[in-house]
C-alpha cells in the first residue's frame, strides 16, 4: 500500500547516518567530477533524484559508458555499463567510508573504466581520507527512504514553482558538498567579482542567482528545512516578507542571509504543497523585487 511521501525526519536520530551518506555521495560525486564535461556552475558534478534514489547522469570513461545508482529501496550501489553489465554491493549499517570507497574503485575497475579522484572530503568537517575512514559506518535505511522520499515530493513542488519563469533554470541538483537539494534560476546578468572567492565559488555565482533548496540539517541548522537566498544579495532583501510569516524568517549566513522555513512546518500544515510553494514564491519575489531583475522576455 502506497504511503504519503512525507514522514518525520528529526536531525539527531539520522545525523550519523547522514554523515557516512554525504561522504559516500562525495565519492560518487568526485567520479562524475573526473570524467564529465564541464558545465556552468558545476552542473555536471552534480547527482539527481530518480525513483530509485539518487543517480549519476551516465558518464564516460574510454569506451565505457555507464551510471552509478544509491538505490534506496533496496539499499545497494549499482554500477550500470551500456553493454549490460552491472555491479553492486549492498548498502548497510556499519558499511565504512573506507570499505565503500575501496570496492565502489573495484567495481569500477572491474568494468573496465579508470579514474582517479582527489580521495578526501570536500567542504565538510570531515577531513580523513577516504580510504582510511573507518569512523563514519552508519546506515539507517529507514532513515535514508525517508529522506529520499522527501527529496521527491520536494522535486515535484519544484518542478511547479519552476515553471513561472522562463529565463535560465537550472536542474534540480543534489550538491554533494553540502548535500542538499537545490533549483537555481538567474537574471542573465552577470555577477560581480567575489573578492577572495575560490575558483569553486566564482564558478557557482558567476551570474546574479535565485535559489532555494532542501537540506537534512548540520552543525549550524540542525534540523531539516528548506531555504532561499539570493546571490549577491541585495540591500534590502531581509526587508521582503517570507511566507509563511508564522513560520519563514531570514537569518544570517555567512556573509548574506538564508531565508529559512522549517521542514516540520510543510510536514505538519494542512496544505502541506501550498505552504511550501508560498514560500518559495516568497522567496523569489524578494529576491527579484530586491534585486531589481529585468522583466523575463
Amino acid at each position: 500500500m502506497a504511503t504519503t511521501l512525507l514522514q518525520a525526519l528529526p536531525y539527531a536520530a539520522w545525523e550519523p547516518t547522514k554523515r557516512t551518506l554525504h561522504l559516500w555521495t562525495q565519492i560518487a560525486g568526485k567520479i562524475r567530477l573526473a570524467l564529465a564535461p564541464h558545465r556552468n556552475h558545476w552542473w555536471h558534478v552534480t547527482l539527481h533524484v530518480n525513483s530509485r534514489g539518487l543517480y549519476s547522469p551516465p558518464l564516460l570513461a574510454g569506451d565505457v559508458f555507464f551510471d552509478m545508482t544509491f538505490d534506496f529501496d533496496r539499499h545497494v550501489f549499482e554500477i550500470a555499463a551500456s553493454d549490460g553489465r552491472s555491479v553492486s554491493r549492498p548498502l548497510h549499517d556499519g558499511l565504512s567510508v573506507a570499505t565503500f570507497y575501496r570496492d565502489v574503485m573495484k567495481m569500477l575497475d572491474g568494468l573496465g573504466v579508470r579514474v582517479r579522484i582527489l580521495a578526501k572530503p570536500y567542504g565538510v568537517d570531515m577531513h580523513t581520507p577516504f580510504a582510511d575512514d573507518e569512523e563514519h559506518h552508519s546506515y539507517d535505511g529507514d532513515a535514508v527512504r525517508r529522506w529520499w522520499h522527501i527529496l521527491g515530493w520536494t522535486r515535484d513542488v519544484f518542478e511547479e514553482h519552476a515553471d513561472a519563469f522562463i529565463g535560465k533554470t537550472g536542474p534540480m541538483n543534489v550538491f554533494w558538498h553540502t548535500l542538499d537539494f537545490a533549483l537555481s534560476q538567474y537574471s542573465g546578468r552577470r555577477a560581480p567579482e567575489r573578492p577572495g572567492a575560490s575558483r569553486v565559488e566564482q564558478e557557482a555565482y558567476s551570474h546574479e542567482v535565485i535559489a532555494v533548496g532542501f537540506w537534512a540539517g548540520d552543525a549550524n541548522v540542525p534540523m531539516p528545512a528548506y531555504y532561499t537566498y539570493t546571490a549577491p544579495e541585495p540591500p534590502t532583501l531581509t526587508s521582503m516578507p517570507l511566507q509563511p510569516v508564522s513560520e519563514a524568517k531570514w537569518v544570517p549566513s555567512g556573509s548574506g542571509h538564508l531565508g529559512i522555513l522549517p521542514y516540520d512546518a510543510v510536514f505538519g500544515a494542512s496544505d502541506q504543497r501550498g505552504t511550501l510553494l508560498a514560500f518559495l514564491k516568497s522567496g523569489f519575489n524578494a529576491g527579484f523585487t530586491s534585486g531589481k531583475w529585468p522583466p523575463s522576455p
